[in-house]
C-alpha cells in the first residue's frame, strides 16, 4: 500500500511543515492565522476559471458563507457541493481555493465551497448539519446555480467524512437525490491499532494530531459511534451515492480510507477506489505537487462518467 520512496516533491512539502509539527502543540487559533497568513500568499495567482461569487445561504442557526465557482463556459452545469478539510477545527474556503478551481477546471461543474462552522466552538454535529443543509439548498436551487439537475458532493479529509455522512443522511431522509460522492483521503474509521497510522505517524498528521482533532470535534466518545459523525460505524451503506474514494500510501488515515471503500462495495455500492502509493495526506491541495493535478484529473473523470449515467 506504500511506496517504498515518498515522491520527492511530496517529502519538499512534509520537510517545510517541520516548524508547525506536532499540531496539537499549537493552540487552534494561532493555527487559524498561521493558515489565513499562508492562504493570503499562496492564492495570489489562482487557476482562471469562468467566475466566483462570494455569498451566504441559509444554514441551521445562521447563514453559512460559499463561494461559487463557475466554468469557463456557457451552462447548463453539473453540481458539486464541497467541503474542505482541516480535521473540522482548521481550513476554510481559502485554504482549498486551488482545489475548487481545479475541479471547476477539470469538472466543467459549479462548485459550491462551503464555510461549515468548527470545532471546538462548534462541535459535533454542528458542521454535519451545515454540510447537509448546504447540499439541499444546492438541490433546491438549481436555477441560481444554472445547474443541469446533477449534484455530486466531495471533500477532502475531515470535508471527504462530511461528504460521506451527507451521502448517508441523504440514503436515510430520501433527500436530496445525490448523484455521486468524492472522497479524498477522508477522515472514517481511523483507529490507532491501523498500520497507516503506526506507519505514518508524523508524516502530515501524527497520532497525537488526530486524536486532538477528534477532542475538538466529536466532546465525547459516545459521538464517535455515531454513524453520522463516522460513516464508518453505520450498520448497512447499501443504496449511497456512488463514490470514488482516494487514498495516499503515506498517510496515517489511509487504512481507514481503503476499509471503507471495501465497506462500499460489499454494500452493493459502485465504488472506484484510486490509491496513491508515493503521496501524502492533502497532497491534492498542494500546487507544489503535480500528482495534485493529476488526481483532479482521475476524480473529474469519475465526476463525468457518473453524471453521463445519471
Amino acid at each position: 500500500m506504500r511506496a517504498d520512496e515518498m515522491d520527492p516533491q511530496a517529502q519538499a512539502v512534509v520537510d517545510r511543515r517541520l516548524g508547525i509539527s506536532p499540531i496539537a502543540d499549537h493552540d487552534h487559533r494561532v493555527l487559524r492565522l498561521l493558515q489565513r497568513v499562508s492562504t493570503w500568499f499562496g492564492n495570489r495567482d489562482p487557476p482562471a476559471v469562468g467566475a466566483t461569487t462570494d455569498g451566504s445561504i441559509p444554514g441551521p442557526e445562521s447563514d453559512l458563507r460559499v463561494r461559487l465557482y463557475r466554468p469557463d463556459a456557457p451552462g447548463p452545469y453539473p453540481t458539486i457541493v464541497f467541503f474542505h478539510g482541516g480535521g473540522f477545527v482548521l481550513g476554510s474556503i481559502g485554504t482549498h481555493d486551488w482545489l475548487c478551481r481545479q475541479l471547476t477546471r477539470e469538472t466543467g461543474a459549479v462548485v459550491v465551497s462551503v464555510d461549515y462552522r468548527l470545532a471546538p466552538e462548534h462541535p459535533f454535529p454542528a458542521a454535519v448539519e451545515d454540510a447537509y443543509a448546504a447540499t439541499q439548498w444546492a438541490a433546491d436551487n438549481p436555477d441560481r446555480l444554472a445547474s443541469d439537475g446533477t449534484l455530486a458532493v466531495a471533500g477532502d479529509s475531515a470535508g471527504g467524512n462530511l461528504a460521506a455522512v451527507v451521502a448517508l443522511m441523504a440514503r436515510d431522509r430520501g433527500e436530496p437525490d445525490i448523484d455521486y460522492q468524492t472522497l479524498l483521503y477522508p477522515g472514517i474509521g481511523i483507529h490507532e491499532g491501523q498500520e497507516s497510522v503506526r506507519q505514518n505517524d508524523g508524516i502530515v498528521l501524527s497520532l497525537a494530531d488526530i486524536e486532538w482533532f477528534e477532542d475538538c470535534y466529536y466532546d465525547g466518545e459516545i459521538h464517535q459511534r455515531n454513524p453520522y459523525a463516522d460513516p464508518a460505524a453505520a450498520c448497512d451503506l447499501a443504496g449511497v451515492a456512488p463514490a470514488t474514494v482516494v487514498t495516499a500510501g503515506f498517510d496515517p488515515l489511509r487504512d481507514g480510507g481503503v476499509d471503507y471503500a471495501e465497506r462500499l462495495a460489499t454494500d452493493g455500492v459502485d465504488v472506484t477506489h484510486r490509491h496513491y502509493p508515493d503521496m501524502i495526506h492533502g497532497f491534492a491541495t498542494s500546487p507544489r505537487i503535480d500528482r495534485a493535478e493529476e488526481v483532479v484529473g482521475d476524480i473529474a473523470t469519475d465526476i463525468a462518467d457518473a453524471v453521463d449515467r445519471s
